[in-house]
């Protein structure tokens, strides 16, 4: 469990006396406050914010600007992974950090192939995580142990696909859609959710149905759990295992 940094990380020639702006974003109440705890015992550590799924953690980010943003991977509205991939892609300076209690390969080599700066597994230590952020704000990636860059790269190598990823041709817009929809979400929820129209809505979702080759709300499902969008009973070993279809 999360148990505050020692005094030894609070150094005078620490990187956080410049001011670090740090936004939390988890499903779990009491997970984020236990980060907003631990971060903030950091002098120069400030938590401006906290989301509990993934659209209102990109609308926090494109209005706050933090420095580094910690993230889980299992987020409803908006997975953890795109919302990597998101906010990489349009900041230059927000800093991805994840924390989950997965610690799949699979999951790991997608966060840094969207740009994450840290993997940081739930069960690390308060200290972790600070060091986690200090080393994104240095450039530097930092992996939890017993992961390990080697492991990750042998696993890419593994896994490298050897026919197109169908996931990869979806717009942006259509996977909102997608989870959203995979989540259980009408067209007119889903309408509201993204303010755009129901009938917008429907047409993403027949696109990306055909793009994916699905037929139903049940394959949609099955989908979305084994790409890893969704919790599944089975663990986090059905996810990632790519190619897919």
């Amino acid at each position: 469990m999360l148990s505050c940094p020692s005094r030894s990380m609070q150094t005078p020639e620490s990187p956080a006396k410049t001011g670090v702006t740090i936004l939390v974003v988890d499903d779990h109440h009491v997970v984020r406050r236990g980060l907003r705890t631990v971060l903030e015992t950091e002098p120069g550590f400030s938590v401006v914010g906290e989301a509990a799924d993934g659209l209102e953690a990109l609308e926090m980010v494109e209005r706050l600007q933090p420095d580094v943003v910690i993230v889980d991977i299992m987020l409803p509205s908006l997975n953890g992974l795109e919302l990597i991939r998101r906010v990489r892609q349009g900041t230059s300076h927000t800093r991805m950090v994840v924390l989950s209690m997965h610690a799949n390969e699979a999951y790991v080599l997608e966060a840094l192939q969207n740009g994450a700066s840290g993997y940081v597994l739930k069960d690390a230590s308060g200290a972790d995580v600070v060091h986690a952020v200090r080393t994104a704000l240095a450039g530097g990636r930092y992996l939890s142990p017993p992961l390990s860059e080697r492991a990750i790269e042998a696993y890419g190598e593994r896994r490298r696909p050897t026919v197109l990823d169908r996931y990869e041709t979806l717009t942006a817009r259509e996977r909102e859609v997608l989870q959203l929809a995979a989540e259980g979400f009408s067209s007119v929820d889903i309408a509201i959710r993204l303010s755009i129209s129901a009938r917008t809505v429907e047409a993403h979702r027949a696109h990306f149905m055909q793009k994916l080759g699905l037929h139903g709300q049940t394959e949609l499902v099955r989908y979305a759990i084994r790409r890893g969008l969704l919790p599944s009973e089975l663990g986090p070993h059905t996810a990632g295992l790519g190619p897919f279809p």
